[in-house]
């Protein structure tokens, strides 16, 4: 290679800076990922070529032999791993060893700690597996060119992961990419022949690319003499390589003959993640439609997850020929954690996102992936199922408004808590509040709030608590706009307490029907002053079914929008509609019996707007007027005092 004038020093985006001082800094735990990560890069730059000829075949110059080859040189301490994949141009180099581009960068690295088992988990979901070759070398090199360009074309970068790299033209008449790590000092055991093939068996044998290294000859015997062994070995003789992996596409092979160690390292290696998956599942279809699928579900919630823009789905093959990385058609949105791959024999070869958009083949293949997802997803033993809720739980809650064919399957997964699992932990499923309703029960109550303790301490539950009726409590700020599709459970239709009129069905008996109408009689002139007083907030004031220990509630219609839902819209800068709750009072309540008796109309209106507020503040409202609160709240108290 002839080295160009063209050389330019260039610093490293300030996320990368970052991310390599904690790496170079013994981040990882398991130095040996290294090579697992370099290999499964230049797997990826195999597939890609291998999709681009499809189109053009000339891109492959005459050598369609893909594989990958590693040398070590113990003397001079580097490791190389060469790859005649899509390789790179100049501008590609910058951008892609340079920079971290994806977006949430910052997120991200704000959730770095400092410990490091922690953060070497978050990295492993960023997926940043090149740099990993930082922390067994001092000094990195890459040498590439990118298919379809001439040989002078090529790039040198280097860098000592400091700060800055270096980039230069090069003459490269192969196209593809060699990486030159310089050992540190310590590292020199990675120089060796029978470590670098234990570390290809142990991680990368599932690679369906063919790994090259030098053949390993056993020492020759003979009674030739040392010195013509010697001049022997001093011969200039090519070096014979030979294939160290199995190089067969795992997906392919019978489920029988993939060890559970070969499914995980596949996982890591198409997901980029550090630690193993929790499940996966390996079928393969024939009949109708012929495609195999590897379906695995991630331990931990990738740092993009919430991000919808982010890339997701899985890797496409048709007929073994990698096709795209991120092909989101064949999984709905709520499973975006999903990852795997599809090999189809139903597609063409040429393929395009925008023709998966309008196929029915891929309609009918998303269907049957999305079921077997939701299937291995239920099988989950009840400790990895704990995890997995807190991990993916609020994605999934996504599901009804997204699938209605599978939104019974789907709630069928969920968790909350509820009035009788006492903590806030998400563990009651709602089969396990089917079988606890009490007889006379035909509804799932529910209330919404802003976070547990609002929910768990809401006057809205007092009637539920005397009659021992389970409420589940939601506080995910999804859960109220998920259950603006979720209507019923199993022929059980979901009735939210804070909202309209109370039907306790066959749960209120006679007796309680009959004192609620004397209560309601002998408190219709209260009701009156206190809708007279409250005209502006309220719409109505009533006598309440819900209360037994509050003196007061507020409610809002049927079909109005709660105060949690509310607030989300308001804070997304939505203009929300003028409504007034009802206020339910309990008049048995000391406070609004002393109400009743006040017959000093402004002080009536002090101790009733007070009331309203309070009721107002136990659901999690915001005051209209808060000061005016607590100047009412101050007055009350100096009288008490006085």
């Amino acid at each position: 290679m002839t080295v160009d004038a063209n050389k330019e020093t260039l610093g490293f985006q300030a996320e990368v800076k970052q991310l390599l001082h904690l790496m170079i800094h013994s981040l990882y735990s398991n130095k040996e990922i290294f090579l697992r990560e370099l290999i499964s890069n230049a797997s990826d730059a195999a597939d890609k070529l291998r999709f681009l000829s499809l189109s053009n075949a000339d891109i492959m110059e005459g050598d369609g032999e893909l594989k990958i080859r590693i040398e070590y040189d113990e003397d001079k301490k580097t490791v190389s791993i060469t790859d005649n994949g899509i390789g790179m141009n100049r501008e590609d180099v910058i951008n892609h060893l340079g920079t971290i581009a994806k977006s949430g960068t910052s997120d991200f690295l704000k959730n770095l700690t400092g410990d490091q088992r922690k953060d070497s988990q978050l990295i492993g979901q960023f997926g940043v597996g090149f740099y990993s070759a930082f922390v067994v070398a001092d000094k990195v090199e890459v040498f590439t060119r990118k298919a379809g360009e001439s040989a002078e074309n090529g790039v040198h970068w280097t860098s000592e992961g400091e700060g800055e790299f270096t980039v230069e033209q090069v003459d490269r008449s192969q196209r593809g990419t060699t990486i030159v790590l310089h050992l540190r000092e310590g590292e020199e055991e990675f120089a060796d022949g029978w470590k670098l093939r234990s570390i290809v068996s142990k991680y990368s044998d599932h690679i369906s690319l063919p790994i090259e290294m030098v053949k390993n000859e056993p020492p020759a015997v003979s009674e030739e003499s040392e010195e013509e062994s010697k001049e022997d070995s001093k011969a200039d003789k090519a070096p014979e390589f030979e294939v160290v992996n199995k190089a067969t596409a795992l997906w392919t092979r019978s489920r029988n003959e993939i060890s559970d160690d070969e499914y995980k390292e596949f996982y890591k290696h198409i997901s980029h993640d550090f630690e193993d998956p929790i499940s996966w599942t390996h079928n393969r279809v024939e009949g109708k439609q012929e495609y195999t699928s590897l379906l695995y579900i991630p331990k931990r919630a990738p740092f993009d997850l919430y991000q919808r823009e982010a890339s997701r789905g899985l890797k496409l093959y048709v007929q073994r020929v990698f096709i795209m990385d991120d092909a989101e058609q064949f999984m709905p949105m709520y499973l975006r954690f999903m990852k795997g791959i599809l090999d189809s024999n139903d597609l063409p070869l040429n393929v395009s996102r925008e023709i998966l958009q309008s196929n029915k083949t891929v309609e009918s293949i998303k269907g049957a992936l999305t079921k077997r997802s939701l299937d291995m997803i239920k099988k989950l033993e009840p400790e990895e199922y704990k995890e997995f809720w807190k991990q993916f739980g609020q994605v999934l809650k996504e599901g009804p408004a997204e699938d209605y064919a599978n939104k019974e399957k789907i709630a069928g997964l969920f968790r909350f808590a509820s009035t009788n699992s006492g903590t806030s932990e998400q563990v009651v499923s709602l089969d396990d509040y089917l079988e606890r309703m009490k007889e006379g029960q035909d509804k799932i109550y529910y209330i919404s709030a802003e976070n547990y303790n609002a929910a768990a301490n809401s006057p809205h539950l007092e009637i539920f608590r005397k009659k021992g009726v389970e409420v589940l409590l939601m506080y995910d700020r999804i859960d109220e706009w998920m259950m603006g599709y979720l209507f019923d459970y199993k022929g059980k239709s979901f009735i939210n307490i804070a909202k309209g009129d109370l039907d306790l069905g066959a749960i209120e008996t006679e007796e309680d029907k009959k004192q609620q109408e004397e209560v309601e009689k002998s408190s219709e002139d209260l009701v009156k002053r206190l809708k007279e007083v409250l005209e502006a907030k309220v719409s109505e004031v009533k006598v309440s079914h819900r209360l037994t220990d509050s003196p007061a509630c507020l409610v809002v219609g049927a079909y109005d929008m709660g105060a949690q839902m509310r607030q989300i819209m308001e804070a997304a800068g939505q203009k929300m509609p003028d409504s007034k709750p009802t206020m339910e009072i309990n008049p048995t309540h000391p406070l609004m019996e002393r109400l009743n008796g006040e017959v000093q109309e402004d002080r009536f209106e002090e101790l009733a707007q007070i009331v309203f507020d309070q009721a107002a503040l136990s659901e999690g409202r915001s005051l209209d007027d808060p000061a005016a609160y607590v100047k009412r709240i101050n007055k009350l108290l100096m009288e008490t005092i006085g």
